[in-house]
This record gives structure tokens, sequence and C-alpha cells, in this order.
């Protein structure tokens, strides 16, 4: 398997329903919930069937199918979204000539990590920066 893939799989890269939209599923859930208590309240009394027992019984399931389905939603939807990782580029330069080759990452390269000698001037090569390459989407028009 290539580092690349293994990239993709690690927990940073799944993005998570914001605790908002859980927060509404969960009020919604709760509230469901209440209302078929108090349905099964109103129903086991002994005035029998009445309107307010219908109501909260429908208030009570309709909660239950709209929060399961946003929970469906939810996850449906993160199951679909891919992120691209960006890759990761060493910078070598040589201190002596001013030689720079832009490569990607390779384990175990660090800052100032000696990179070999110079192509040009047979001087050692130092790692100068690391950092992710970003490319920058391009902009929609809304009109």
């Amino acid at each position: 398997m290539s580092e690349e893939s293994e990239a993709k799989e690690t927990p940073e890269s799944v993005q998570r329903v914001s605790s908002y939209s859980l927060a509404v599923i969960f009020g919604t859930l709760i509230l469901a919930f209440i209302c078929l208590a108090l349905a099964l309240l109103t129903y086991s009394s002994k005035v029998g069937i009445t309107t307010t027992g219908v109501v909260f019984l429908v208030i009570g399931f309709a909660g239950l199918i709209s929060a399961t389905y946003m929970l469906i939603q939810a996850r449906g939807h993160m199951m679909h979204i891919k992120i691209e990782i960006p890759p990761v580029m060493t910078t070598v330069a040589c201190q002596k000539c001013g030689f720079k080759n832009v490569r990607t990452f390779e384990r175990g390269d660090y800052v100032f990590k000696q990179a070999g000698p110079c192509p040009k001037c047979s001087d050692k090569l130092l790692v100068s920066a690391i950092y992710r390459e970003v490319k920058e989407k391009p902009k929609k028009e809304m009109f």
C-alpha cells in the first residue's frame, strides 16, 4: 500500500458531522420521545382516546422519522466526501552557489538535513523548507 493511500485513510482526513447538526438531531429525538410518552400517558388514563393523545402520537412519530432521516442523510453525506490531501514538498538548496531544487517529501526529511552534493559546485545541499503545496480552487461566479 502506498503512502498516499494510507494518508487518505487517516482519521485526520475524515470530516465529521457538525456538533450543531448533532444537537438538532438529538434534540428532535428527545422531543419525539417526550411526545410519545405523553401520548402513552393520555391513552393509559381513564379518559380513553382523546385528540390530545392523537396529536402527541403523531408529533412523536413525525419527530422520530425526521430525526432518523437527518441521521441517515448526515452519515450518507459524510461517506461521499473525498478530501484530497495536498502533496508535501521539500526544497533543497546549496548555500554556496544558490542552486535550488523542489522535490516531493521523503520520509526522514527535516530542515537543515544534508541532502547530498550540489550538482553545480559539489558543495553540500541542505533541506531549506518543507511545506504543503496547496492548489487554489477556481472561484465560481454567482451570476
